[in-house]
């Protein structure tokens, strides 16, 4: 068995991502990093896939036959992305099953590299106290900086933690809002380094878009952030949507990078929680109960 730097099994069994397919030069050798690991990965005409550690005689840009290569890694297509694992991943990945509706808007926001853990950037990407302060004028503003009650749960029979009611005023949700709105929220982390967020579209109010961070994890202090958008959009083109997008990353990327310590701890007793915090607390134990060590500091036992 070949040996990693990452000595995490759960985190090397996972599915992680490396890019969008649509940016991809099919039958092009792509270089990347994952978990500290040289890999290499490739995308066909007919949109099969190949991933691979980097070896001698294929470096990045050449031409490849991905049905001719030896040695590859597991590789999967989904929502958009290659995803790869160094370890024995399961079967499936997590559902998404808006995904497949037809007239959804699906797009690679952006892949941002981002000087902080996996942990700490979907903790961040939970948070909602931080809308109006650093999103101002477009997901919060004062006065309306009251996080209201909300609700939290991990579920063991779909391992993943969902939080619901969360309900937040928003000067401009998203590229087709007219005006401030309550919207509607709901998060899911189907995956350590994975979350998924539902919010109240206004083309649409008995349906919501779908936002998602899929953190590809460099190595314990980086990552590539992956923003992959499903939305109900008929009037912007898609540079509009992912500008929309990248602003608000934008403003999140250097309060990611200033976080101390850069991995997150998991003793709950290292961070003062507040209400707010409820999701991050939950993700928090999920992570300790999954026996996740990647990117994190372990609770003292």
């Amino acid at each position: 068995m070949t040996q990693t730097r990452c000595k995490d099994p759960v985190t090397l069994n996972l599915w992680h991502p490396l890019a969008a397919i649509v940016e991809i030069p099919a039958g092009r050798v792509a270089e990347t990093v994952l978990l500290e690991e040289r890999l290499c990965y490739a995308v066909d005409e007919q949109g099969n896939a190949a991933a691979w550690r980097a070896r001698p005689g294929l470096r990045h840009g050449d031409s490849v036959d991905i049905a001719s290569l030896e040695d590859t890694l597991p590789v999967k297509t989904a929502y958009g992305y290659v995803w790869t694992s160094l370890g024995t991943p399961p079967a499936e990945l997590f559902p998404i099953p808006e995904f497949a509706e037809p007239d959804r808007r699906r797009l690679n926001a952006a892949s941002i590299g981002v000087n902080v853990s996996a942990p700490r950037a979907i903790e961040n990407f939970l948070d909602m106290g931080h809308f109006p302060y650093v999103h101002t004028d477009i997901l919060g503003a004062e006065p309306h900086t009251e996080v209201k009650e909300y609700d939290v749960e991990i579920s063991v029979e779909r391992d993943e933690i969902l939080a619901t009611r969360c309900r937040f005023f928003q000067p401009m949700a998203s590229t087709v809002s007219t005006g401030g709105a309550d919207v509607d929220y709901v998060y899911r982390v189907p995956h350590p380094f994975c979350s998924v967020l539902y919010k109240s579209s206004p083309a649409d109010e008995n349906r919501r878009d779908v936002i998602a961070v899929f953190l590809q994890p460099v190595d314990q202090e980086h990552v590539r952030a992956h923003m992959m958008l499903c939305v109900l959009d008929e009037e912007n083109e898609d540079k509009v949507i992912k500008r929309f997008q990248q602003t608000i990353f934008g403003q999140d990327k250097p309060i990611l990078e200033n976080q101390f310590p850069k991995r997150l701890p998991l003793d709950p007793r290292a961070e003062t929680p507040i209400r707010a915090d409820k999701s991050a607390i939950a993700y928090r134990r999920w992570l300790s109960q999954k026996g996740v060590t990647y990117g994190v500091i372990p609770a003292a036992t």
